[in-house]
């Protein structure tokens, strides 16, 4: 079977949607024809202890416009995968790196592939400078914002 004959999946809560994300769904795009978008809903995340910035729907409608991807689906639980692999006909499980080992299970039902993540990218150490950032004084912010048009005002 060709790699365009081929499906694969991969799941995902792909808030904040970054370079990683694009980076990932193009790699899958390259293995297999048909690429399968697994977007965690809200209360799957929130059983796994993760907060989203970004609601469900919104979230699947950003991966669904990608090019890369031609079907999203609700991930509840980590117990559907195997109902996936078998209802979809996915010949190739992919996922991050660091989740290595973990789906091992599936090598049953499918090809399982670990991925290297992009590098100095995640939605964790977004989020995290989204933080910081938001804990800076709003007093120096503004001090900042002034010093930045004073210089550009003189470089005009």
């Amino acid at each position: 079977m060709s790699s365009a004959e081929k499906t694969i999946i991969t799941y995902g809560t792909f808030d904040l949607f970054h370079i990683g994300h694009l980076n990932l769904l193009r790699r899958l795009k390259e293995m297999a024809g048909r690429v399968i978008v697994a977007v965690s809903t809200d209360e799957f995340n929130a059983q796994k202890g993760k907060r989203t910035l970004i609601p469900f729907e919104q979230r699947v409608a950003i991966v669904e416009a990608i090019r890369y991807v031609d079907l999203v689906i609700p991930e509840v639980s980590w117990e559907q995968k195997i109902d996936d692999v078998k209802t979809y006909g996915v010949d190739i499980f992919a996922i991050g790196k660091d989740w290595e080992g973990k789906f091992d299970f599936l090598k049953e039902y499918c090809e399982v592939v670990y991925l290297e993540r992009t590098h100095d990218i995640s939605t964790t150490e977004l989020k995290r400078s989204l933080k910081h950032f938001l804990s800076i004084p709003r007093e120096d912010v503004l001090r900042a914002l002034d010093v930045l048009d004073a210089l550009r005002r003189e470089l005009e």
